[in-house]
């Protein structure tokens, strides 16, 4: 127990989010004052059971922001849109909150002298890593995205980077990899939903690559990388690398059932992009099926955690116990 550590106060993004809840609620179960930017006060409610203070404004209100930021010892940006598969018509509110969004409320803290900023990027940031397991000097190439949510993460990193760089922006950059956990309705907690449910006759993209990550030892990480994180350098968060094929095989085993023996073949989806709307909807994913393939099909998205765990004391669980502690808060065990 760390009894010399000063209670901080914090202004949070993305707090009603899936890892930002978390990263609330262990601000303040440590004591922190947490601060919350919220665009609808009404999703608040379990924010402010906490304890937290709600600000209303969301990352195009420089008023709000700076608002939330007078007095604050330190920002966690964790906001961000995060659907890969979206159409078009979408892309402008995405690079509006993950792009604009970052450099306003960066920029914001620079302009308010916030003493320490944690900025949450993704593993997603450094592309396809074409089967190599890089750490955090790898850098994307810029120039091929398979996926728009990629493009806007890389440019917004981009941002963080520049601030840093050019403006001493004191930040720290985290990049957790693929999060999973309980309540997770990300498009990998939605495969694992539908293989307990009964309802995967076989794995589409089994060689897809992540490095899974229990949402818990993210929000974990995001307070080392705060407490103890050197400005100007980055961390990969993660758990354990493995493949689609490798992450069902686990869960079922946990689960106590069987996986599916056999794989959805790529050119049958791909003979699909045609009516993507139609397949997305049967198969509970987004309508643009061109880019669910591009972002899935034969790539990685493989990082290591070394640095965490080595400069910050990161300590992520592998990912049968992650799935198991999963399982057991969802009443999911077999």
């Amino acid at each position: 127990m760390d009894i010399l550590r000063i209670q901080m106060r914090v202004f949070l993004t993305g707090g009603t989010g899936f890892i930002g809840g978390h990263v609330a609620r262990k601000l303040r179960e440590r004591g922190d004052d947490v601060r919350v930017l919220v665009r609808d006060l009404e999703k608040g409610g379990a924010l402010e059971a906490l304890g937290c203070e709600l600000v209303a404004g969301d990352l195009a209100d420089g008023a709000a922001i700076a608002a939330g930021l007078e007095g604050c010892d330190a920002l966690i940006h964790n906001a961000a849109i995060y659907e890969v598969g979206i159409p078009a018509s979408e892309r402008r509110a995405m690079y509006t909150a993950n792009v604009l969004g970052t450099e306003r409320v960066l920029g914001a803290a620079l302009d308010a002298k916030t003493p320490k900023v944690v900025y949450v990027s993704t593993v997603g940031a450094f592309g396809n890593t074409h089967g190599e397991v890089v750490d955090e000097s790898y850098e994307h190439p810029g120039k091929e995205f398979t996926s728009y949510y990629e493009q806007t993460k890389y440019e917004a990193h981009q941002v963080a980077k520049r601030l840093i760089a050019e403006q001493g922006l004191p930040c720290v950059i985290v990049q957790p990899g693929g999060v999973y956990g309980p309540e997770d309705h990300s498009a990998i907690g939605q495969q694992i939903n539908q293989f307990l449910a009964g309802r995967m006759p076989a794995i589409a993209f089994p060689d897809l690559g992540m490095n899974m990550v229990h949402v818990d030892d993210v929000a974990a990480g995001i307070l080392l990388a705060l407490d103890k994180g050197k400005p100007g350098e980055a961390y990969v968060l993660g758990g354990e690398i493995t493949t689609m094929r490798e992450l069902i095989a686990t869960v079922g085993r946990v689960a106590g059932r069987a996986p599916p023996t056999r794989t959805m073949p790529t050119p049958v989806l791909k003979a699909m992009t045609p009516v993507g709307g139609l397949v997305g909807k049967i198969m509970g994913q987004p309508p643009n099926l061109r880019e669910l393939i591009s972002s899935a099909d034969g790539v990685t998205f493989w990082a290591k955690h070394d640095k965490a765990i080595a400069e910050l004391g990161y300590a992520p669980r592998g990912l049968e116990a992650g799935l198991r502690d999963t399982l057991a808060a969802e009443n999911g065990l077999g």
